[in-house]
């Protein structure tokens, strides 16, 4: 017989029990790379985590942002986990989910032509040399 319900959590092991995070150590690094946030907050990943929460998880490409609606200390199943949470993430950018340009097997390597246009297709200008690509 289990004993009842725990009111808080590591936010660490709720994001990994709630299968945001792949593991319980990516949670932690993604927490103190501040990429996770508690109720508008930099969270640390020993914060307490309790029903309510609003957790914004950015990962590559997009942001997600959940609301907990139940505790979990382990991990769980993928159903499971899905009830856990709310999810408000907005709609990922149609232009982001697109896949990148591909050449036809066989043609051979891009020409400097070719070359040029992707890059200015990728939005790195080739006219202004290799300093221009730096974020």
């Amino acid at each position: 017989m289990s004993g009842p319900e725990p009111q808080s959590v590591r936010l660490d092991v709720w994001l990994w029990s709630a299968r945001l995070m792949r593991t319980r150590s990516a949670a932690t690094a993604a927490c103190r790379g501040g990429h996770v946030r508690r109720n508008g907050e930099p969270a640390k990943a020993a914060q307490k985590v309790v029903v309510g929460d609003e957790l914004r998880v950015r990962s590559p490409g997009h942001e997600r942002i959940v609301r907990v609606t139940r505790i979990l200390t382990t991990r769980v199943g993928a159903p499971i986990a899905r009830e856990s949470y709310e999810d408000h993430s907005p709609a990922p950018v149609p232009q982001l989910a697109a896949a990148p340009p591909r050449r036809e097997r066989g043609t051979g390597r891009p020409t400097k032509r070719e070359r040029r246009q992707f890059d200015r297709l990728r939005g790195r200008d080739s006219r202004r040399g290799p300093e221009a690509w730096l974020p």
